[in-house]
């Protein structure tokens, strides 16, 4: 095996969890999908789990479907299915406008999602909490909103070389709006931000350091911790994306102190449609909003409006309800389970599958950072990304090829695309070992 300069070393979970802090499930009283029993100090039982998930039990090409694109996005619990079912059969209505009960109801449970994020994230307030479509828009916002109030030409904002399109678009298109300069900190070869030169690059016209906490093409893990209190000692303000992250351990934005995070629900094992951004009261209190309509006003007249108070000055228009009732779902879902038992199972399968891969001798893992969430991306002496992806696919294996939305990652390391493995709370070691025995056909097949 070829690798890049830096020893693999795979996460050590249980140190990174901060808590299983939300609600448990069954606080919803609205919620009707099946509960099931507290883990306590029960084994984690993974064929238990995929029974939870319809579509694992789905045959693909013929043979037993093996989802390995969970980075992409997870596949749902019946649970969280159930739950956006039963809201549109029993509860539907739109929201924070009727005086008749299932106008009352699907508030109730709109906002009862809402208390979950901000339990799960160990918000301060619950208004602190935004709904937005994804990730990729609470980002904007933040770039839209945070970029308007505070940010003028020639103001800094930092990001990292490992970072998603979503974390380096918005912050150009500021750049050509308003003359910000935007910088970047630069990864080494095994795909780490060392945290020297993070530091280096954070001065005195730094307004805003962002930065993924998980890197979604590699899996490495940042030191957010140690980065946002540098960055905040620069006096800059502090976007973590935790997209990749939130699924895999415990979240404390007031342990972090950071001033926003985001999240997609879809990576959650949740709904697509619905994503999260968090923000520190005083923050979101200065910001402009980002759009304008209905639910964000306190009053319109032709002359003047005044808007409402978070979060709804930022939920501008009919919300996705039923996602944020899913997300509740889903939150419960994962909470029951418990974050570090979740990320213990996914760390024993990322050491089992980097050996099992290891040992394809024309195989090349990139990405070698000694902290590491469950992705593996590799390339094939000889063999394109799409054409391992092909071969993997006619074998019922699910992977994910390409560029992964991180371009600039691809370049730093001369390739232009990677095969990526990404493994969730339902993969199994048998699915690993389905995962190496089919590139070891494609080698067989393509290298001559």
């Amino acid at each position: 095996m070829n690798t890049a300069p830096g020893a693999l070393q795979i996460w050590d979970v249980e140190k990174s969890v901060s808590k299983d802090n939300a609600p448990g499930v069954g606080e919803d009283d609205g919620a009707l999908f099946t509960e099931r029993q507290p883990h306590g100090d029960t084994p984690y039982d993974v064929e238990a789990i995929r029974a939870d998930f319809p579509i694992l039990h789905r045959l693909v090409r013929g043979r037993a479907l093996v989802y390995l694109d969970t980075a992409a996005s997870a596949q749902k619990p019946a649970q969280v299915i159930e739950a956006e079912r039963s809201f549109y059969a029993e509860d539907y209505a739109n929201i924070h406008r009727g005086l008749y009960f299932l106008s009352q109801r699907a508030s109730e449970r709109y906002e009862d999602a809402r208390r979950k994020v901000a339990a799960f994230l160990n918000a301060r307030h619950e208004h602190e909490i935004v709904f937005t479509r994804s990730a990729t828009e609470a980002i904007n916002l933040v770039a839209a909103s945070f970029g308007e109030a505070y940010l003028k030409e020639g103001d800094e904002v930092l990001i990292t070389g490992l970072e998603h399109h979503a974390n380096i678009v918005p912050w150009q298109m500021l750049r050509e709006k308003k003359g910000i300069v935007l910088k970047v900190a630069p990864i080494n070869n095994a795909g780490e931000v060392p945290l020297e030169d993070f530091s280096r690059l954070l001065g005195p016209r730094t307004r805003l350091a962002a930065f993924a906490q998980v890197s979604n093409a590699l899996g490495t893990v940042l030191p957010v911790a140690e980065m946002t209190r540098a960055a905040h000692a620069a006096g800059a303000k502090v976007l973590i994306d935790g997209t990749q992250s939130v699924v895999h351990m415990g979240i404390d934005v007031r342990a972090l102190d950071c001033d926003f995070f985001v999240f997609s629900g879809h990576k959650l094992y949740g709904p697509t449609g619905i994503g999260v951004l968090y923000g520190k009261e005083a923050l979101l209190d200065a910001m402009p909003p980002y759009q304008g309509g209905g639910d964000m006003i306190a009053s319109v007249t032709f002359d003047k409006t005044t808007f409402a108070p978070l979060p709804a000055k930022f939920e501008a228009g009919t919300p996705a309800i039923a996602q944020a009732v899913a997300l509740g779902a889903a939150i419960d879902y994962l909470t029951d389970l418990g974050l570090g038992r979740i990320g213990a199972h996914e760390a024993s399968l990322l050491g089992y599958a980097t050996q099992r891969l290891s040992a394809i001798k024309l195989l090349t893992i990139v990405g070698t950072a000694a902290h590491k969430a469950s992705v593996l991306s590799f390339i094939l002496d000889g063999v394109h990304p799409h054409d391992i992806a092909h071969v993997l696919d006619s074998r019922g294996v699910a992977v994910r090829a390409g560029h992964h939305c991180a371009q600039p990652v691809m370049a730093r390391f001369g390739v232009a695309a990677t095969t990526r493995a990404s493994f969730g709370l339902y993969n199994t070691s048998a699915e690993v070992d389905a995962l190496a025995e089919a590139l070891e056909r494609v080698e067989a097949v393509f290298v001559r």
